[in-house]
């Protein structure tokens, strides 16, 4: 039983190298068009942090974009988070572990305080386990109890396989022609009630989704 572990260890930590190098290889080919690029230099600029929403099914090229940001990166605890927090502190992220199934609570309030002190966050607000596109709560919340501004990430590519997962999940082929649209800063005050904070919830995801429908056609 411990040689299986061992193998199975080995076999993993083998195959993330392999696929961390993979997918920075084919990120570096792609033509990436920037939308609104702006709102997130201004935020920079300004030391400003902010909260950054982008759909599962499309996270490469966001998580890609936004490397060596000190971003904070609120990843699932599972097996297959196992491999993208890997990849992800790899590409300077700071990962916390944690999803609306598992230690939700607890990674919420952890990110509350990252934003709080310095840090920007990037989540997947349908993640890990769907429905897709529709947003949780979570990054609508850290936005408002931190007082940061919330932005979101729509992103496609003109040549693209989509895989037979939940979340659809897009992986561009090399070389491939990529779209980033950014919104406005979106300010949500603490002070807002359970149902305002509902229809915000509401309001961005249906923003996201019209921002991805718009990249989607690149």
């Amino acid at each position: 039983m411990r040689v299986r572990k061992i193998r199975q260890d080995t076999l993993r930590f083998i195959g993330y190298y392999i696929l961390s190098g993979s997918l920075t290889v084919l990120c570096k080919t792609l033509k990436i068009n920037n939308f609104n690029y702006q709102t997130i230099e201004d935020l920079d600029k300004k030391n400003m942090n902010y909260v950054l929403a982008f759909w599962h099914g499309t996270m490469l090229l966001p998580w890609y974009l936004h490397r060596r940001k000190k971003m904070v990166a609120l990843i699932s605890k599972s097996k297959d988070g196992d491999l993208l927090a890997r990849l992800l502190k790899n590409w300077g992220y700071l990962v916390v572990r944690g999803s609306s199934t598992s230690g939700g609570d607890v990674a919420l309030g952890i990110m509350i305080d990252y934003a709080k002190n310095n840090r920007s966050i990037a989540v997947t607000p349908d993640g890990p386990k769907g429905p897709s596109r529709k947003l949780k709560a979570g990054a609508v919340i850290t936005a408002k109890k931190s007082s940061i501004p919330l932005v979101l990430l729509g992103t496609s590519y003109k040549n693209k396989k989509v895989l037979n997962s939940w979340d659809k999940f897009e992986i561009p082929k090399p070389f491939s022609e990529a779209m980033a649209i950014y919104s406005d800063p979106i300010l949500i005050e603490e002070e807002i009630s359970y149902e305002e904070t509902s229809r915000m919830i509401e309001y961005c995801e249906a923003k996201l989704n019209e921002l991805q429908n718009e990249a989607a056609k690149i």
